[in-house]
């Protein structure tokens, strides 16, 4: 059973709190900066949860196939974007060996998952694979050297949350996945875990940025033609 399994109606009730909506926010903002979508574009959400960051992508006017390895995650999201069943196609897929041809996406995104891989580089291996040549890749995950990589970290998260599980990375731990190829890297969410509701703002993020690490961190590769 994947270990999100039973955790989709409280992972998802978290996102509509001041901090979560905020870190979908952040987190999302920067990954569509960075990642060149397209109408019409073929995209693949790898790891997609409930599917918020799938219904981002099809706004934009991609195709979207959204995989997640949970059910009930898959579940809920079928179950929040009813509308969108002609621009997203969920399907369970496990990350590590994807249901795909080589070569069958124009971009790939896999958003706050890679925490939960132990083998980061076979998992990224596989969404290389699935990515067309000129294609780009982003991953976003948590950073490890940071507030919320501390807090996630810590021994209350460990005894009692999903995040036992993790294994946390750091962007030098990222382009490690292919060096040759990486593109640039970012991060967002300076606005730490302890913050009040209150200092969940844009502005805050804007002032912190300037001092602060980010506890959300993107990289962005683009397959070469070879």
């Amino acid at each position: 059973m994947a270990i999100f399994d039973g955790e989709a109606q409280q992972y998802d009730e978290w996102y509509k709190s001041v901090s979560g909506a905020f870190v979908d926010l952040v987190e999302s903002r920067l990954a569509l900066r960075m990642l060149p979508v397209e109408p019409g574009m073929k995209a693949l959400d790898a790891g997609c949860g409930t599917g918020n960051f799938s219904y981002k992508l099809a706004e934009k006017g991609a195709e979207v196939t959204a995989v997640d390895i949970s059910e009930d995650m898959l579940k809920k999201a079928k179950e929040k974007f009813p509308s969108h069943t002609n621009s997203i196609v969920f399907k369970q897929a496990d990350l590590y060996q994807l249901p795909f041809s080589e070569g069958s996406f124009d971009a790939v995104a896999s958003m706050a998952v890679f925490e939960f891989f132990h083998d980061g580089q076979q998992v990224f291996n596989e969404l290389y694979r699935v990515l067309k040549p000129g294609g780009y890749l982003l991953i976003g995950t948590i950073n490890k050297d940071s507030s919320w990589g501390e807090l996630y970290q810590s021994e209350d998260f460990q005894k009692s949350t999903v995040f036992k599980h993790a294994s946390f990375k750091t962007m030098e731990d990222l382009q490690k996945y292919c060096p040759e190829t990486f593109v640039k890297g970012k991060e967002c969410l300076f606005v730490p875990p302890t913050a009040d509701d209150s200092n969940f703002t844009l502005q805050q993020e804007e002032i912190l940025a300037e001092t602060e690490k980010g506890g959300f961190i993107c990289a962005l590769w683009q397959k070469t033609d070879s």
